[in-house]
């Protein structure tokens, strides 16, 4: 048997048992907002990580749960280059706990539904198996592995961030686990960079019936702001500018003195997050007497097609004809922590299961297609 084949009679005859490993996964509750809460998934990793020879290290975070690295306990003779390749992923879910109270695990036929099974714990289960694999198959990385699982995805990565990218640095490749894009199950070569800004404007309070004019009112100037952070969308260019809070005002006889308002912006390149952030920071107010208080960034950088992106996209485009599998790419409007590794080395995204459903109460993977996935996965961290 050619090695692909090899590795998919291994992944068929162990379907039931990535399955298992699969529910043990989920039934280890792991909101971001609970850090308690990641040592259960990140034991039931560590555990499987080990039993691969893999050295565990769990990293506590002071208000996440940390985030665990992995690597080869042995080196690989043939490596001699030293080279390693970063296989990324997250445990954390938006689901709080007791979830699976009203949203149970269901198996059936060839569908797993429950929280967090597509976003992301089934990734991780196919990142156990495609090493398991290939150690079976006698199959050596054509890099060293290197893992990192972080706890704090969902958030804003804001504690993994630094280690993502020194790892980045570090690495020939990231091989992304999140989900794949849509039912087609795309890789994932682009992705929107993502920003949140906050703008507070100040006016001046007075009783809106007996000195109204002696009041500089805060949410008008706000909704003359609205207006000229909704012309800054570009549909063409894959720009959205979203006014998605807005506070103010005490009571509705006192012209307010104070408005809030909190904005997310996407853009598809990083020359794109620099003139918005600067046409942000450069608003200014039409009425007399308020004074704006800007904040923020982008908190995610654009995932560009950059030319080693795509480049890996080929690889594993390549590896996908090996199983029969006809692969397409795509972009996805919102971020992850491959937005962070693309800054630095060649990133392939997407690489997890495909379903549907991520945050949402329907949230599935197809069994099969996991399996694929795998083989895919494995394939590629043997190729070069």
């Amino acid at each position: 048997m050619s090695e692909a084949e090899n590795i998919l009679d291994y992944l068929n005859k162990n379907r039931e048992a990535m399955v298992d490993f699969l529910l043990r996964m989920m039934l280890a509750e792991s909101p971001s907002q609970v850090p308690a809460a990641q040592a259960a998934p990140m034991a039931v990793l560590g555990e499987a990580l080990e039993e691969l020879n893999f050295r565990v290290e769990v990293v506590p975070g002071r208000e996440s749960g940390g985030y665990l690295q992995a690597a080869p306990k042995e080196k690989n003779p043939d490596n001699e280059n030293k080279a390693q390749q970063l296989l990324l992923g997250h445990c954390d879910t938006v689901w709080p706990l007791g979830t699976l109270e009203r949203m149970p695990l269901v198996v059936e036929d060839n569908i797993v539904r429950g929280p967090g099974v597509f976003d992301m714990k089934s990734g991780l289960t196919q990142m156990v198996y495609a090493l398991r694999a290939l150690r079976e198959a006698g199959i050596p990385p054509a890099y060293e592995p290197v893992i990192l699982v972080s706890s704090d995805e969902e958030t804003g990565s804001q504690e993994s961030r630094g280690r993502i990218l020194e790892l980045a640095q570090q690495v020939e490749r990231a091989l992304i686990l999140e989900p794949a894009l849509g039912l087609e199950g795309k890789l994932k070569t682009a992705r929107k960079g993502v920003g949140l800004f906050e703008i507070v404007a100040h006016g001046r309070a007075a009783h809106a019936g007996l000195d109204p004019e002696k009041g500089v009112s805060a949410v008008l100037a706000m909704s003359y702001l609205v207006q000229a952070l909704d012309a800054l969308n570009g549909p063409e260019k894959g720009i959205s500018v979203n006014v998605g809070i807005i506070e103010g005002g005490l009571r509705a006889n006192v012209i307010p003195a104070e408005c809030r308002a909190v904005v997310d912006v996407r853009v598809l390149t990083q020359e794109d997050a620099q003139d918005l952030e600067e046409k942000i920071f450069g608003l200014s107010s039409p009425i007399q007497g308020i004074r704006l208080e800007i904040s923020g960034q982008f908190n995610r950088p654009p995932l560009e097609p950059t030319p080693r992106n795509q480049a890996l996209w080929r690889t594993a485009e390549t590896v996908g004809h090996e199983l029969g599998l006809s692969l397409d790419q795509g972009m996805a409007g919102g971020g992850s922590d491959g937005n962070f590794t693309s800054l630095h080395t060649a990133t392939l995204d997407g690489l997890g299961s495909v379903g549907d459903g991520a945050h949402a109460v329907h949230e599935f993977v197809f069994v099969d297609k996991m399996i694929e996935r795998t083989a895919l996965l494995a394939l590629l961290l043997r190729t070069p």
